[in-house]
């Protein structure tokens, strides 16, 4: 059965929003820290806690939603931050099915040259187009080819170990970041192709490797603390928190049933 938004609960929805003000009025938003001595990030003052699995039987909200939750909250401007908790839960419309969205999302990151500058570099650009395809029928939740998924990740792993080389061996700072960006974005292409093999295979570990996968995309996007600046890395997470607030409000309705 699919994980169904709040329940379908209005009620539930307007508790923790109610919560999640109450902790932003009282500045009890931090980042660097879950939950200690009534403080935390978005996850842990959304759930009191550090589980982010938790999101499922609370919410039903999947946990690679609330990894990207988690993930651009410590990445956005400390004033966005305190906000971004409230907007990502109030986002959300009880009922929803968010199970594509996740999918979505990092499909969106491996095929925007704006969010994801490094997925244009030769090294990897075609790698990542091959792990972006694989990934697309997820976001129509239809089942992906497990073989194709593999041979994705392969490629777009020899792609990152490529634009690596490439990065330590740059004359210029400019190659460097440039590579380093495109190794970046390789990696996590290759993690979100690995992913997708997985759970086509229905494997266990599927939902941990899709949220990991997630976090990963997130930092590939905002490229790494060495190669950009911290205004462009600001920018790129106020992109990521309006696409997946986005996304979020546009999925379909689902069924209790």
């Amino acid at each position: 059965m699919s994980l169904i938004a709040y329940h379908g609960s209005e009620s539930e929805k307007w508790q923790i929003l109610l919560q999640l003000d109450a902790h932003a009025r009282a500045d009890e938003l931090v980042k660097g820290k879950y939950w200690e001595n009534g403080r935390g990030c978005a996850i842990g003052c959304t759930i009191h806690g550090a589980d982010h699995a938790e999101y499922e039987p609370r919410f039903g909200i999947p946990q690679m939603l609330a990894r990207l939750e988690d993930q651009i909250f410590e990445g956005l401007p400390n004033e966005e931050a305190k906000r971004w908790p409230i907007r990502f839960m109030g986002a959300v419309r009880p009922g929803a099915d968010l199970a594509r969205v996740g999918w979505q999302f990092m499909h969106w990151l491996l095929t925007d040259e704006k969010a994801n500058p490094g997925i244009t570099h030769p090294l990897v650009r075609d790698a990542v187009k091959q792990c972006a395809d694989v990934l697309l029928p997820l976001t129509k939740g239809v089942p992906v080819d497990p073989s194709a998924a593999r041979s994705a990740a392969r490629s777009a792993a020899s792609a990152a170990w490529s634009a690596a080389s490439a990065a330590r061996s740059a004359a210029w700072s400019a190659a460097r970041s440039a590579a380093r960006s495109a190794a970046w974005s390789a990696a996590s292409a290759a993690r979100s192709a690995t992913s997708a093999a997985r759970s086509a295979a229905r494997s266990a570990e599927s939902a941990a490797w899709s949220a990991e996968s997630a976090e990963s995309a997130a930092w590939s996007a905002a490229w790494s603390a060495e190669s950009a600046e911290s205004a462009e890395r600001s920018a790129a997470y106020a992109l990521m928190a309006d696409k997946l607030v986005e996304l979020i409000k546009a999925a379909p309705q689902g069924s209790l049933a």
